[in-house]
């Protein structure tokens, strides 16, 4: 299924408010001869209800961004301000907390739990967040209904096909009505009719729900469903390309 451009057109409509900003982030590992600079003072602005792509080869620093950003990592100076709150400045007990309701994350190998069903993955972070049983079971089949694949709600990951298990993570992702979802190249272990369908997904949920994406890629065919490019080279980024 391929993506038009129209799709990408109607997202860029959305009001800019700023969600996500970012002030000489940098992220630098060892000392003396051994320093290793994975991110070289960056500064960006991510808008509400958007989709950006941080594109860039291996070792670019779009992965350390990624973590940077989702308060998974901790950068050696700058700092990190998600929907009105620094993030760098929080412990990591409330970062966890932040991200628990505010975020959501995808993953290339899924990182679903092989023990639990589709549905029990799905109702997962609503549980850990206290949600009530019934009401996390409520919202998971929603969410499994809207990803089509309800059908499957009672399989195991490992009984699942690769795009199954991707679309049962972006349902999880989005149990908890997050402002954000990460995703890590959400299509890298996908084959090409699974990869269209995700993407054509990730665009169908903006629009209906007006979360924020942040995808990390290499695939240029994955970042041109972006609003917006970032594309990476040694730590900074070199280009931001808007998408028309």
């Amino acid at each position: 299924m391929a993506i038009e451009s129209s799709d990408v057109n109607s997202v860029n409509s959305k009001t800019k408010e700023v969600l996500i900003k970012v002030e000489n982030l940098s992220k630098i590992y060892g000392t003396g001869n051994s320093k290793v600079i994975a991110l070289d003072s960056v500064n960006l602005e991510i808008y509400k209800g958007e989709i950006v792509a941080i594109l860039g080869p291996s070792g670019s620093g779009k992965t350390t961004l990624l973590n940077l950003l989702a308060g998974l990592d901790i950068p050696t100076t700058g700092s990190v301000v998600v929907d009105g709150r620094e993030i760098t400045k929080m412990t990591e007990e409330e970062k966890a907390k932040f991200r628990a309701k505010e975020m959501g994350f995808i993953f290339q190998f899924f990182n679903l739990i092989p023990v639990l069903t589709a549905v029990e993955n799905v109702e997962l972070p609503l549980l850990l967040n206290k949600v009530p049983i019934s009401q996390a079971r409520a919202r998971a089949l929603e969410l499994l209904e809207k990803m089509n694949i309800i059908h499957r709600k009672d399989a195991y990951p490992p009984q699942l096909s690769g795009g199954e298990q991707q679309r049962v993570a972006i349902a999880r992702a989005l149990s908890t009505h997050p402002k954000i979802i990460w995703a890590d190249e959400p299509t890298g272990a996908l084959d090409i009719k699974n990869g269209e369908q995700i993407k054509r997904l990730i665009i169908d949920l903006n629009q209906e729900f007006e979360t924020t994406f942040v995808i990390v890629t290499h695939d240029q065919s994955v970042a041109q469903i972006a609003n917006r490019i970032m594309r990476m080279e040694s730590g900074k980024i070199a280009e931001t390309i808007i998408n028309n």
